[in-house]
Protein backbone atom coordinates (compact mmCIF):
# COMPACT_ATOMS: atom_id res chain seq x y z
CA UNK A 1 0.00 0.00 0.00
CA UNK A 2 2.76 2.37 0.75
CA UNK A 3 4.74 1.54 -2.44
CA UNK A 4 1.55 2.57 -4.26
CA UNK A 5 1.43 5.79 -2.58
CA UNK A 6 4.78 6.55 -3.14
CA UNK A 7 4.29 6.19 -6.63
CA UNK A 8 1.21 8.06 -6.94
CA UNK A 9 2.90 10.80 -5.70
CA UNK A 10 6.13 10.22 -7.78
CA UNK A 11 4.25 10.81 -10.84
CA UNK A 12 2.28 13.77 -9.62
CA UNK A 13 5.39 15.01 -8.78
CA UNK A 14 7.08 14.01 -12.21
CA UNK A 15 3.91 15.95 -13.87
CA UNK A 16 4.32 19.72 -11.71
CA UNK A 17 8.07 19.01 -12.78
CA UNK A 18 7.32 18.85 -16.73
CA UNK A 19 4.34 21.32 -16.49
CA UNK A 20 6.93 24.04 -15.03
CA UNK A 21 9.60 23.19 -17.67
CA UNK A 22 7.04 23.58 -20.56
CA UNK A 23 5.75 26.94 -19.50
CA UNK A 24 9.27 28.07 -18.64
CA UNK A 25 10.21 26.88 -21.88
CA UNK A 26 7.27 29.05 -23.46
CA UNK A 27 8.17 31.74 -21.58
CA UNK A 28 11.43 32.18 -22.56
CA UNK A 29 9.73 32.47 -26.30
CA UNK A 30 7.03 35.24 -25.87
CA UNK A 31 8.69 37.38 -28.73
CA UNK A 32 7.49 34.45 -31.18
CA UNK A 33 3.46 35.16 -29.46
CA UNK A 34 4.16 38.52 -29.30
CA UNK A 35 4.42 38.64 -33.13
CA UNK A 36 1.81 36.07 -34.03
CA UNK A 37 -0.73 37.80 -31.63
CA UNK A 38 -0.38 41.15 -33.60
CA UNK A 39 -0.42 39.28 -36.66
CA UNK A 40 -3.87 37.45 -35.60
CA UNK A 41 -5.10 40.63 -34.11
CA UNK A 42 -4.52 42.07 -36.99
CA UNK A 43 -6.17 39.20 -39.41
CA UNK A 44 -9.07 39.21 -37.17
CA UNK A 45 -9.96 42.93 -37.23
CA UNK A 46 -9.61 42.58 -41.11
CA UNK A 47 -12.04 40.03 -41.04
CA UNK A 48 -14.13 41.32 -38.93
CA UNK A 49 -14.14 44.58 -40.88
CA UNK A 50 -15.41 42.30 -44.32
CA UNK A 51 -17.94 40.78 -42.88
CA UNK A 52 -21.12 41.61 -43.79
CA UNK A 53 -24.09 43.21 -41.47
CA UNK A 54 -26.79 41.24 -40.90
CA UNK A 55 -30.01 42.62 -39.52
CA UNK A 56 -31.77 40.39 -37.13
CA UNK A 57 -36.03 40.82 -37.21
CA UNK A 58 -37.62 39.17 -33.98
CA UNK A 59 -41.34 38.86 -33.10
CA UNK A 60 -42.18 37.03 -29.57
CA UNK A 61 -45.54 36.13 -29.17
CA UNK A 62 -47.28 34.35 -26.60
CA UNK A 63 -49.95 31.49 -27.94
CA UNK A 64 -52.68 29.85 -25.48
CA UNK A 65 -54.35 27.13 -26.87
CA UNK A 66 -58.38 27.35 -26.23
CA UNK A 67 -60.28 24.98 -24.61
CA UNK A 68 -61.81 21.77 -26.27
CA UNK A 69 -64.26 20.27 -23.79
CA UNK A 70 -67.53 19.68 -24.76
CA UNK A 71 -69.31 21.59 -21.61
CA UNK A 72 -72.86 22.18 -22.03
CA UNK A 73 -73.16 21.13 -26.05
CA UNK A 74 -73.42 16.98 -25.17
CA UNK A 75 -77.33 17.48 -24.26
CA UNK A 76 -78.16 19.60 -27.18
CA UNK A 77 -75.98 16.78 -29.10
CA UNK A 78 -78.92 14.75 -30.51
CA UNK A 79 -81.13 17.69 -31.90
CA UNK A 80 -77.99 19.53 -33.19
CA UNK A 81 -77.38 15.88 -35.02
CA UNK A 82 -80.62 15.30 -36.22
CA UNK A 83 -79.76 18.94 -37.63
CA UNK A 84 -77.12 17.62 -39.71
CA UNK A 85 -74.25 19.88 -36.93
CA UNK A 86 -71.87 17.95 -35.19
CA UNK A 87 -70.86 19.11 -31.70
CA UNK A 88 -67.68 16.22 -31.67
CA UNK A 89 -64.21 16.86 -31.22
CA UNK A 90 -63.03 19.81 -32.74
CA UNK A 91 -59.92 18.94 -34.20
CA UNK A 92 -58.08 20.84 -30.83
CA UNK A 93 -54.97 18.79 -31.46
CA UNK A 94 -53.98 20.13 -34.66
CA UNK A 95 -51.50 21.99 -33.57
CA UNK A 96 -51.08 20.96 -30.35
CA UNK A 97 -46.83 20.99 -28.82
CA UNK A 98 -44.49 21.93 -31.36
CA UNK A 99 -46.57 22.10 -34.51
CA UNK A 100 -46.97 25.36 -34.91
CA UNK A 101 -43.10 25.21 -35.26
CA UNK A 102 -43.17 23.56 -38.68
CA UNK A 103 -46.39 25.46 -39.35
CA UNK A 104 -43.94 28.37 -39.34
CA UNK A 105 -41.10 26.24 -41.89
CA UNK A 106 -43.98 25.42 -44.14
CA UNK A 107 -44.11 25.71 -48.05
CA UNK A 108 -47.57 27.04 -47.78
CA UNK A 109 -46.62 29.62 -45.29
CA UNK A 110 -43.47 31.03 -46.19
CA UNK A 111 -44.98 31.28 -49.90
CA UNK A 112 -48.09 32.99 -48.65
CA UNK A 113 -45.85 35.67 -47.12
CA UNK A 114 -43.44 36.22 -49.95
CA UNK A 115 -46.97 37.18 -51.98
CA UNK A 116 -48.02 39.70 -49.34
CA UNK A 117 -47.45 43.74 -49.90
CA UNK A 118 -44.68 45.17 -48.50
CA UNK A 119 -46.34 47.98 -45.67
CA UNK A 120 -44.89 50.89 -47.06
CA UNK A 121 -44.87 50.29 -50.70
CA UNK A 122 -48.38 48.34 -51.88
CA UNK A 123 -48.42 47.08 -55.38
CA UNK A 124 -44.72 45.39 -54.43
CA UNK A 125 -44.29 42.11 -53.27
CA UNK A 126 -42.39 40.71 -50.07
CA UNK A 127 -40.46 38.13 -52.77
CA UNK A 128 -39.09 41.18 -54.87
CA UNK A 129 -37.02 42.50 -51.62
CA UNK A 130 -35.34 39.12 -51.48
CA UNK A 131 -34.81 38.92 -55.10
CA UNK A 132 -32.66 42.50 -53.84
CA UNK A 133 -31.03 40.73 -50.94
CA UNK A 134 -29.78 37.60 -53.23
CA UNK A 135 -29.16 39.44 -56.26
CA UNK A 136 -31.44 37.17 -58.59
CA UNK A 137 -32.41 40.31 -60.73
CA UNK A 138 -28.80 40.58 -62.06
CA UNK A 139 -28.26 36.97 -62.19
CA UNK A 140 -31.18 36.61 -64.48
CA UNK A 141 -30.48 39.67 -66.30
CA UNK A 142 -27.74 37.90 -67.59
CA UNK A 143 -28.15 34.69 -67.67
CA UNK A 144 -31.98 33.91 -67.93
CA UNK A 145 -33.64 37.43 -69.24
CA UNK A 146 -37.09 35.56 -69.94
CA UNK A 147 -37.50 34.78 -66.28
CA UNK A 148 -38.27 38.64 -65.76
CA UNK A 149 -41.46 37.78 -67.24
CA UNK A 150 -42.59 35.72 -64.63
CA UNK A 151 -45.45 37.20 -62.34
CA UNK A 152 -45.57 35.98 -59.38
CA UNK A 153 -48.86 37.18 -58.56
CA UNK A 154 -50.68 35.40 -60.69
CA UNK A 155 -51.20 31.46 -60.60
CA UNK A 156 -51.20 30.94 -64.58
CA UNK A 157 -47.79 32.20 -66.48
CA UNK A 158 -47.84 33.26 -70.05
CA UNK A 159 -46.33 28.80 -70.68
CA UNK A 160 -45.76 26.16 -69.19
CA UNK A 161 -42.19 27.08 -69.04
CA UNK A 162 -42.54 29.92 -66.98
CA UNK A 163 -45.07 28.12 -65.11
CA UNK A 164 -42.52 25.39 -64.17
CA UNK A 165 -39.77 27.86 -63.83
CA UNK A 166 -41.87 29.87 -61.28
CA UNK A 167 -42.17 26.93 -58.72
CA UNK A 168 -38.96 25.68 -58.80
CA UNK A 169 -37.67 29.52 -58.24
CA UNK A 170 -40.73 29.46 -55.41
CA UNK A 171 -39.18 25.83 -53.74
CA UNK A 172 -35.51 27.22 -54.02
CA UNK A 173 -36.41 30.30 -52.30
CA UNK A 174 -38.46 28.23 -49.16
CA UNK A 175 -35.13 26.25 -49.18
CA UNK A 176 -33.23 28.64 -48.61
CA UNK A 177 -35.34 30.47 -45.82
CA UNK A 178 -35.60 27.70 -44.04
CA UNK A 179 -31.77 26.91 -44.02
CA UNK A 180 -30.39 30.75 -43.85
CA UNK A 181 -32.76 33.37 -43.11
CA UNK A 182 -35.79 31.46 -40.47
CA UNK A 183 -35.44 30.11 -36.72
CA UNK A 184 -38.40 29.52 -35.05
CA UNK A 185 -38.03 28.11 -31.41
CA UNK A 186 -39.12 28.05 -28.05
CA UNK A 187 -36.77 29.70 -25.47
CA UNK A 188 -38.63 27.81 -22.82
CA UNK A 189 -40.09 24.10 -23.37
CA UNK A 190 -42.48 25.16 -20.36
CA UNK A 191 -43.87 28.25 -21.44
CA UNK A 192 -46.26 28.86 -24.53
CA UNK A 193 -43.93 32.00 -26.16
CA UNK A 194 -42.62 31.40 -29.56
CA UNK A 195 -40.20 33.36 -31.22
CA UNK A 196 -39.84 34.02 -34.46
CA UNK A 197 -36.15 35.24 -35.99
CA UNK A 198 -35.24 36.84 -39.45
CA UNK A 199 -31.88 37.83 -40.22
CA UNK A 200 -30.56 38.64 -43.86
CA UNK A 201 -28.37 41.68 -44.97
CA UNK A 202 -31.41 43.52 -45.68
CA UNK A 203 -32.75 45.64 -43.09
CA UNK A 204 -36.20 46.04 -44.92
CA UNK A 205 -36.71 42.36 -46.22
CA UNK A 206 -35.43 41.17 -42.61
CA UNK A 207 -38.62 43.36 -41.11
CA UNK A 208 -41.11 43.14 -43.58
CA UNK A 209 -40.75 38.98 -44.23
CA UNK A 210 -41.33 38.45 -40.45
CA UNK A 211 -44.02 40.72 -39.61
CA UNK A 212 -45.39 38.90 -43.20
CA UNK A 213 -44.92 35.68 -41.79
CA UNK A 214 -46.17 35.99 -38.32
CA UNK A 215 -49.74 37.79 -39.61
CA UNK A 216 -49.71 34.99 -42.34
CA UNK A 217 -49.46 31.72 -39.94
CA UNK A 218 -51.30 32.98 -36.87
CA UNK A 219 -54.37 33.94 -38.98
CA UNK A 220 -53.86 30.50 -40.58
CA UNK A 221 -53.80 28.98 -37.25
CA UNK A 222 -56.87 30.54 -35.85
CA UNK A 223 -58.94 30.04 -38.66
CA UNK A 224 -58.20 26.40 -38.49
CA UNK A 225 -58.66 25.98 -34.68
CA UNK A 226 -62.09 27.69 -35.00
CA UNK A 227 -63.07 26.39 -38.33
CA UNK A 228 -65.62 23.68 -37.31
CA UNK A 229 -67.46 25.64 -34.30
CA UNK A 230 -67.70 28.39 -36.93
CA UNK A 231 -69.34 26.42 -39.52
CA UNK A 232 -71.65 25.01 -37.03
CA UNK A 233 -72.90 28.33 -36.20
CA UNK A 234 -73.45 29.36 -39.83
CA UNK A 235 -75.09 26.45 -40.19
CA UNK A 236 -77.45 26.76 -37.01
CA UNK A 237 -78.01 30.76 -37.83
CA UNK A 238 -79.42 29.23 -40.96
CA UNK A 239 -81.55 26.32 -39.53
CA UNK A 240 -83.02 29.32 -37.38
CA UNK A 241 -83.61 32.04 -39.50
CA UNK A 242 -85.05 29.37 -42.22
CA UNK A 243 -87.76 28.37 -38.62
CA UNK A 244 -88.17 32.36 -38.33
CA UNK A 245 -89.25 32.53 -41.46
CA UNK A 246 -91.83 29.21 -41.59
CA UNK A 247 -93.12 30.39 -38.19
CA UNK A 248 -93.90 34.25 -39.40
CA UNK A 249 -95.65 32.81 -42.01
CA UNK A 250 -97.46 30.65 -40.59
CA UNK A 251 -98.40 33.15 -38.21
CA UNK A 252 -99.36 35.89 -41.32
CA UNK A 253 -101.14 32.80 -42.78
CA UNK A 254 -103.86 32.69 -39.28
CA UNK A 255 -104.00 36.42 -39.57
CA UNK A 256 -104.86 36.27 -43.45
CA UNK A 257 -107.67 33.36 -42.97
CA UNK A 258 -109.45 35.77 -40.20
CA UNK A 259 -109.02 38.97 -42.24
CA UNK A 260 -110.63 37.05 -45.11
CA UNK A 261 -113.99 35.99 -43.49
CA UNK A 262 -115.09 38.63 -41.29
CA UNK A 263 -118.53 37.79 -41.03
CA UNK A 264 -118.57 34.09 -41.35
CA UNK A 265 -122.03 32.24 -41.31
CA UNK A 266 -121.89 30.06 -38.49
CA UNK A 267 -122.74 26.79 -40.20
CA UNK A 268 -119.22 27.34 -41.94
CA UNK A 269 -117.10 27.23 -39.29
CA UNK A 270 -114.69 24.46 -40.59
CA UNK A 271 -114.23 27.30 -43.54
CA UNK A 272 -112.13 29.55 -40.68
CA UNK A 273 -111.16 27.07 -38.14
CA UNK A 274 -109.60 24.31 -40.10
CA UNK A 275 -106.82 26.68 -41.72
CA UNK A 276 -106.71 29.18 -38.71
CA UNK A 277 -105.63 25.80 -35.92
CA UNK A 278 -103.48 24.61 -39.13
CA UNK A 279 -101.41 27.72 -38.91
CA UNK A 280 -101.47 28.12 -35.50
CA UNK A 281 -99.91 24.39 -34.85
CA UNK A 282 -97.29 25.19 -37.73
CA UNK A 283 -96.24 28.25 -35.52
CA UNK A 284 -96.54 26.95 -32.33
CA UNK A 285 -94.10 23.73 -33.59
CA UNK A 286 -91.65 26.10 -35.54
CA UNK A 287 -91.44 28.42 -32.25
CA UNK A 288 -90.56 25.28 -30.23
CA UNK A 289 -88.22 23.77 -32.67
CA UNK A 290 -86.65 27.66 -32.98
CA UNK A 291 -86.23 27.63 -29.05
CA UNK A 292 -84.21 24.71 -29.10
CA UNK A 293 -82.12 25.65 -32.60
CA UNK A 294 -81.55 29.00 -30.64
CA UNK A 295 -80.23 27.22 -27.46
CA UNK A 296 -77.68 25.45 -29.92
CA UNK A 297 -76.97 28.39 -31.58
CA UNK A 298 -75.74 29.83 -27.97
CA UNK A 299 -73.95 26.95 -26.86
CA UNK A 300 -72.29 26.92 -29.91
CA UNK A 301 -70.77 30.91 -29.76
CA UNK A 302 -70.17 30.10 -26.30
CA UNK A 303 -67.79 27.12 -27.47
CA UNK A 304 -66.37 29.16 -30.19
CA UNK A 305 -65.20 31.56 -27.79
CA UNK A 306 -63.77 28.73 -25.47
CA UNK A 307 -62.32 27.25 -28.51
CA UNK A 308 -60.40 30.61 -30.00
CA UNK A 309 -57.01 30.51 -29.09
CA UNK A 310 -54.96 33.26 -27.66
CA UNK A 311 -52.34 34.85 -29.85
CA UNK A 312 -50.50 38.26 -28.23
CA UNK A 313 -47.64 39.99 -29.34
CA UNK A 314 -45.43 40.71 -26.53
CA UNK A 315 -42.47 41.76 -29.26
CA UNK A 316 -42.17 42.98 -32.65
CA UNK A 317 -39.16 44.14 -34.95
CA UNK A 318 -38.71 48.19 -35.31
CA UNK A 319 -36.40 49.93 -37.47
CA UNK A 320 -33.03 50.56 -36.80
CA UNK A 321 -33.10 46.54 -36.08
CA UNK A 322 -30.53 45.42 -34.22
CA UNK A 323 -27.41 44.39 -36.07
CA UNK A 324 -25.62 40.90 -35.78
CA UNK A 325 -22.09 41.23 -36.82
CA UNK A 326 -18.70 39.86 -35.07
CA UNK A 327 -16.79 43.18 -33.30
CA UNK A 328 -13.63 43.80 -34.43
CA UNK A 329 -12.21 44.00 -31.26
CA UNK A 330 -13.78 40.14 -30.22
CA UNK A 331 -12.64 39.29 -33.73
CA UNK A 332 -8.85 40.30 -33.03
CA UNK A 333 -9.15 38.88 -29.56
CA UNK A 334 -10.36 35.43 -30.39
CA UNK A 335 -7.78 35.51 -33.81
CA UNK A 336 -5.33 36.46 -31.72
CA UNK A 337 -5.85 33.66 -29.00
CA UNK A 338 -6.17 31.20 -31.73
CA UNK A 339 -2.94 31.99 -33.57
CA UNK A 340 -1.06 32.22 -30.36
CA UNK A 341 -2.35 28.40 -29.22
CA UNK A 342 -0.93 26.77 -32.43
CA UNK A 343 2.35 29.05 -31.84
CA UNK A 344 2.40 27.28 -28.82
CA UNK A 345 1.51 23.45 -29.81
CA UNK A 346 3.76 23.60 -32.58
CA UNK A 347 6.69 24.61 -30.29
CA UNK A 348 5.72 21.65 -28.24
CA UNK A 349 5.63 19.08 -30.70
CA UNK A 350 8.60 20.76 -32.36
CA UNK A 351 10.77 20.47 -28.94
CA UNK A 352 9.27 16.76 -28.55
CA UNK A 353 10.03 16.00 -31.45
CA UNK A 354 13.85 17.32 -31.50
CA UNK A 355 14.00 15.34 -27.96
CA UNK A 356 12.49 12.08 -29.49
CA UNK A 357 15.48 12.30 -32.55
CA UNK A 358 18.00 13.25 -30.17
Amino acid sequence: MEKIVIEERSKIKRLITDTQYWIKYLIKRWYWFLIVGVLGGGIGFLVAMEMPKYYLATTTFVLESGENSDGGIGKYAGIASAMGVDFGSTGGGIFQGDNILELYRSRKMIESALMTDISDSPGKQVIGLYFLETGKIKKWKKAEPELLNIDFRSNKQKSEYLQRKKDSIITATVNDINKNYLSVTKPDKKLSIIKVDVKSMNERFSLQFNESLVKEVNKFYVQTKTKKSVDNINILQSKADSVRAIMNGAISTAAAVIDQTPNLNPTRQATRSIPTQRAQFSAETNKAILEQIVKNLEMAKMSLLKEAPLLQVVDRPVYPLYIDKLGKLKSAVFFAILFCFFTAAGIVFRRMYLNIMN
